[in-house]
């Protein structure tokens, strides 16, 4: 009994068989004003009847019609397209169709995912599906299910297969290579900005060289260009390395706000990803601070090679909280933590020139010592807002309100250089690559 309950479960009609048995039923119908005709409409249900005995018989025939694996990738990356495989044999003796349906993790939402295949006898398939994940954090998947039909395709035969596993999503590091190469590629001292040398700021001798027309005449080696006879020799500097990059990431209400799926939050974490890879690929020491309402995480700066493993831990499961971030205690904690003169890039989100009032006199005592660069984001919805005619008085008040907003986060940026602050405003999805260029701009400057 059991066993028959459990072959009720797995067994389904299929859409050819609804329809064969939508004819039959017509010929019954018609048989009311044809009498002959319903000995045709008997024959017909018997030997329907028949072909789904036949077809129940081959679909239940085997008791492990299918040999399957999941295949997940190791960690999966937030924000990015990622593949999961499912490999697929066929053990059935004849041509089987049938289709996959998976158990995504519920946060996921994915509603619609179907995958289907035909396969011969013995045949063996892989079916991929890219998912992008829009939360950091760990997921589970649940069971997996194929259903498969014989090529008479009346009947669906379910089979279950228990197979939940846990998977990763960490920072979106499927970009970091992209990053690196832009760390590469950019010639800090000749991309047209100019260079300024700040006080207490130091160059670490390359090389002597001999003089090309251009070099600072200031840098002849006078020892050097006698020992060759009149050729005028140079010293070649190169830009301090190993200094400290500090990425914060303010971790209160400002930063739940979500753009394209994604928090202001995940696109700061993905951000700080990129910015720690290529500042040890530059050779400089990358550290860490994340704050709320109380104290946070602090990893110190450094280019060890287990650097980069030690920030996306601390990345890997940041959270928002409702609450207003504590910027009293940024101040104390990098002033007592951070004594070298460093890059402090901070992640947070100003809405209102009230809102920077408020935090402004911690970050001008941050910037005294150190050189303060703060992130803050656009709100792209406001410039489709803005943007248009106005054709009605509602349409003409959100167009104003949008603009009045965009017009404030300009001041803002405008209120923070005023204080000798560095500001950078930028739609959330070019965030990684413009904090990227900005350090690059900052390293070729020689502003710490």
């Amino acid at each position: 009994m059991p066993v028959l309950k459990k072959i009720w479960r797995s067994l389904f009609f299929g859409k050819r068989f609804y329809q064969l048995l939508a004819g039959v039923i017509l010929l019954f119908v018609v048989s009311y004003g044809i009498p002959w005709m319903f000995y045709v409409s008997v024959l017909a249900i018997a030997l329907l009847l028949i072909v789904v005995a036949l077809d129940f018989v081959l679909l239940f025939s085997n008791r492990n019609p299918f040999a399957v694996q999941r295949i997940l990738p190791e960690k999966l990356s937030n924000g990015d397209e990622n593949m999961i495989h499912w490999k697929i044999q066929n053990n059935y003796s004849f041509i089987t169709r049938l289709f996959l349906i998976d158990e995504f993790p519920e946060s996921w939402q994915i509603r619609h995912f179907k995958l289907k295949a035909k396969l011969e006898p013995g045949g063996k398939t892989i079916l991929s599906y890219s998912i992008q994940p829009a939360e950091r954090g760990e997921f589970f998947f649940g069971n997996f299910y194929l259903f498969a039909k014989t090529p008479v395709q009346l009947l669906v035969r379910r089979k279950t297969y228990t197979a939940g596993e846990s998977i990763k999503v960490y920072p979106a590091f499927l970009k970091l290579r992209q990053f690196e190469f832009m760390a590469h590629i950019t010639d800090p001292g000749n991309i047209g900005y100019k260079q300024v040398r700040k006080t207490g700021h130091s160059l670490e001798f390359e090389q002597i060289r001999e003089y090309v027309s251009g070099d600072d005449i200031r840098s002849i080696n006078w020892k050097a260009t006698g020992r060759t006879g009149g050729r005028l020799m140079i010293n070649s500097y190169s830009d301090e390395k190993s200094q400290q990059v500090y990425c914060i990431i303010d971790k209160g209400r400002a930063m739940k706000m979500a753009f394209e799926g994604l928090s202001l939050l995940d696109y700061a974490v993905n951000a700080t990803l990129a910015m720690s890879s290529v500042a040890i690929t530059r050779q400089d020491k990358a550290g860490f601070i994340s704050f709320g309402e109380k104290a946070g995480d602090f990893l110190p700066a450094n280019h060890r090679s287990a650097q980069m493993a030690a920030i996306v831990n601390m990345l890997y499961n940041l959270r928002t909280k409702f609450l207003e971030s504590d910027f009293a205690f940024l101040h104390k904690l990098i002033k007592t933590s951070i004594t070298q003169r460093s890059l402090l890039i901070l992640f947070t989100n100003f809405e209102s020139l009230t809102a920077l009032g408020r935090q402004l006199p911690y970050l001008r005592n941050i910037a005294k010592k150190h050189l303060l660069l703060v992130v803050f984001f656009e709100n792209t919805s406001l410039h489709e807002l803005a943007s248009g005619e106005a054709v009605s008085i509602e349409r003409l008040y959100e167009k104003v309100i949008a603009e009045k907003f965009i017009l404030e986060k300009k001041l803002i940026v405008k209120e923070l250089q005023r204080y000798g602050i560095a500001a950078l405003l930028t739609a959330p999805e070019k965030l990684s690559v413009d904090i990227v260029n900005k350090y690059l701009q900052i390293k070729a400057r020689r502003e710490i």
